[in-house]
């Protein structure tokens, strides 16, 4: 009988998390980073998610990754209005159960939305000329907004809108305090009736209003939005910097957070976020018809934004959880202060504490020497090793792997990550160093970049394709012969030198998914010993593939412009 894989606590991680979670209101986002496939998703989806949302917590998981495959990053494969979308429904969903359990009102939208925005204007001009003096006030305009919104039907059936809302409601108290939703079942029972008591019909006018108030207040910044779409398409064709024109399009999620943090209450209802893969969010594409300012200002926008409602008034309990080494040390220099985010980094099992959980359960003593060896104890590799050799066992296909030992399971397995992962992931890469090479050539980056001294600043003085990627193959295999010489660990803030991390072979495997910048201690190295291993393979394959002619020209190179980073090496 075939054993099933089993999903294994992590105590001390776990309770970090969920102290963190426990709060109704918190000062600074959580990052959650490491390495890929250390098992962050696992954790946060198999063992804290399903506690996360019984009462009186909910929460919001939102994944930005589209791709099946785990181990590559996205680098702009993705549509920055796709990801706004995703990101703006979970928090309404969640806004939505705040005004289902009567936590959230008309008058707290209306009073949210005053305090970051001026409403006046888009107030009339969704009303037209027909209902609207010159002389109403702020509320006057509301009121008659929500009339207007209201008489459109919009928001659909009323009773069954109210029905789910007395549901919820009761099926909530229930769960906190057992037999406390009694009122609400009969409550439910009365309405098809309609024989609701005063107080019911008071509280069915007060659910109207907050459901027609979030609705009019997207419409009011949808306007605020509109208005200004001109000035964002010319911002992205020239490639100026406006911050109100960044915000744009972070004033519906920011208005949804903080009316979400203001109704937070401690034992009744306690609403948090999750953002996993945050990393793709800035790296996405413009592609959509809806103007979008670029990925990484909506990407910045959010955050500071965050950063500034939890450091005024407190937020609910947001958690980013990235594999992107860009998470670990250089968004707080980004940021410009080192406690901004509160930093968890997870490196996943060392081999000792992946023995204790794997040896006789899943592998024997031998098999995991092997694996410890040439895999390294990474969570997703031992996972993809265990699914293999079960497979292996089952199939009559391998009878070649199947009568020999475990080392060929595990050479077959190295040969897939290095035709499905690296190879494609290094591909990537060099598609990204392509580029680099004709932005230098078009004058894109800086001379100051391009100064004289460092192997990758003599880019191709021609525009020509083939030589781009004869260069950004001579500038890969170079790295990659320098990351060897260094034994794959570079300390990247050792003696204060900062020069690897503009090395743009960095930034390309970095950006794919291959390499990864950890925080403490600061080294940049791969994100596994296969995937290292991958690395070796790659290099020495394209070295014996070389002609005499490109063998002469990686031999100078190496001389007289190659890396070195040895002086960088981990101790």
């Amino acid at each position: 009988m075939r054993r099933q894989w089993k999903i294994i606590p992590r105590p001390l991680l776990e309770t970090v998390l969920n102290n963190h979670a426990g709060h109704p209101r918190v000062a600074n986002p959580l990052i959650l980073h490491g390495p890929r496939g250390v098992g962050k998703k696992t954790l946060i989806v198999h063992r804290l998610l399903d506690s996360w949302n019984r009462p009186p917590h909910v929460t919001a998981y939102v994944d930005f990754s589209r791709q099946n495959d785990p181990w590559l990053l996205e680098a702009g494969s993705v549509s920055i209005g796709d990801l706004r979308l995703q990101l703006e429904q979970s928090l309404e969903s969640l806004a939505q159960k705040a005004v289902r359990l009567g936590c959230i009102g008309g008058n707290d939208v209306l009073s949210t939305l005053k305090k970051w925005h001026g409403i006046d204007g888009a107030l009339r001009q969704i009303l037209g000329k027909t209902d609207v003096s010159g002389k109403d006030s702020t509320a006057v305009l509301w009121r008659k907004a929500i009339r207007a919104v209201s008489s459109r039907g919009v928001v659909g059936d009323w009773e069954e809108q109210y029905r789910e809302h007395l549901t919820e409601l009761g099926a909530w108290n229930d769960a906190l305090q057992p037999g406390s939703g009694g009122v609400h079942a009969r409550n439910v029972e009365l309405l098809g009736t309609g024989k609701l008591d005063l107080k019911s019909m008071e509280e069915l006018s007060y659910f109207k209003e907050a459901v027609l108030s979030l609705h009019l207040a997207k419409e009011v910044l949808s306007v605020h939005e509109r208005w200004r779409a001109k000035a964002v398409e010319t911002s992205n064709r020239t490639g100026e910097y406006s911050n109100s024109l960044a915000n744009l399009s972070t004033n519906w999620p920011l208005l949804l957070l903080d009316l979400l943090s203001a109704a937070a209450h401690m034992g009744y209802f306690q609403p948090k976020l999750v953002m996993n893969n945050i990393d793709v969010l800035r790296k996405a594409n413009l592609a959509g018809s809806c103007p979008m300012v670029p990925a990484a200002l909506y990407h910045d926008s959010l955050l500071w934004r965050l950063i500034a409602l939890g450091v005024n008034e407190r937020f609910l309990p947001i958690m980013l959880v990235t594999s992107d080494g860009y998470y670990s040390y250089q968004v707080f220099r980004d940021f410009g202060y080192s406690e901004l985010f509160i930093s968890r980094e997870t490196f996943g099992w060392t081999p000792k504490e992946a023995k204790m959980h794997m040896v006789t359960d899943f592998f024997s003593e031998a098999e995991w020497k092997t694996i410890i060896d040439v895999v390294g104890s990474n969570h997703r590799h031992l996972s993809d090793l265990f699914t293999l050799k079960e497979a292996i066992y089952e199939s009559k296909t391998l009878k070649t792997i199947k009568d020999g030992d475990f080392d060929d399971t595990v050479d077959l397995y190295l040969s897939y990550l290095q035709v499905t992962v690296v190879n494609r992931g290094i591909e990537a890469a060099l598609l990204i160093l392509e580029r680099f090479a004709l932005d230098a050539y078009s004058g894109k980056i800086s001379k100051d970049i391009l100064c004289f001294g460092s192997p990758w600043r003599h880019p191709p003085r021609a525009d020509n394709n083939l030589d781009r990627l004869q260069w950004a193959k001579l500038q890969m295999m170079d790295f990659i012969q320098s990351l060897v010489n260094a034994e794959f660990g570079v300390n990247y803030l050792g003696e204060n030198s900062f020069e690897i991390l503009e090395d743009p072979c960095v930034t390309a495997l970095m950006e794919v998914g291959l390499l990864y910048t950890q925080r403490d201690p600061s080294y940049i190295r791969p994100v596994s010993r296969a995937i290292q291993r991958c690395f070796v393979r790659w290099l020495v394959q394209e070295r014996m593939q070389m002609s005499l002619k490109q063998a002469f020209l990686f031999k100078w190179h190496r001389i007289i412009r190659g890396r070195s980073y040895r002086h960088l090496m981990r101790k």
